[in-house]
């Protein structure tokens, strides 16, 4: 049996359905720490979202940059998913007005915040995505890591 395809567009369109996920950081002293964000996804598969820089995840990333993201609709019938790793940063300049871009047009409420003290943006580019999808039989199970994100990233299809 052939081994299962996403196309970049289905898995972008995957990533883009829910509003919110579950972020993951670590303390610097190595506690974990995990809260719901609202994010966006850019054509790049960047994950986007603001925060405040006296949270603990705004801490964490900036001491530890390495982030993780399960994304994906919660419930009793939730059966698909995308673990994201990536690594974090405070994109500036025309990178973050790309960004604010799709972020703004999802959470038109995001401008008003911009007024917040302390208000911060992070980006995070991915190194490993891995999308499930347990509606089929057997289950499909696809990683993307390295030339695979680059493909992705660049509009090409995995595989």
């Amino acid at each position: 049996m052939a081994a299962p395809v996403i196309d970049r567009e289905s898995l972008l369109a995957f990533m883009r359905q829910e509003r919110y996920a579950a972020q993951a950081s670590v303390s610097a002293a190595g506690a974990p720490q995990a809260a719901i964000v609202g994010i966006v996804v850019s054509d790049r598969f960047e994950v986007f979202f603001d925060t405040l820089a006296s949270t603990r995840k705004a801490a964490n990333l900036r001491a530890n940059p390495r982030v993780a993201f399960v994304i994906g609709p919660a419930g009793p019938t939730a059966a698909q998913t995308v673990q994201f790793e990536g690594v974090a940063d405070e994109p500036s300049g025309p990178d973050l007005e790309r960004l604010l871009e799709h972020y703004f047009a999802r959470f038109p409420d995001g401008r008003a915040r911009q007024s917040w003290p302390g208000l911060i943006y992070m980006r995070i580019k991915p190194t490993w995505i891995r999308y499930s999808d347990f509606l089929v039989d057997p289950p499909a199970v696809i990683e993307f890591t390295g030339e695979d994100l680059l493909r992705l990233a660049h509009g090409h299809t995995h595989r």
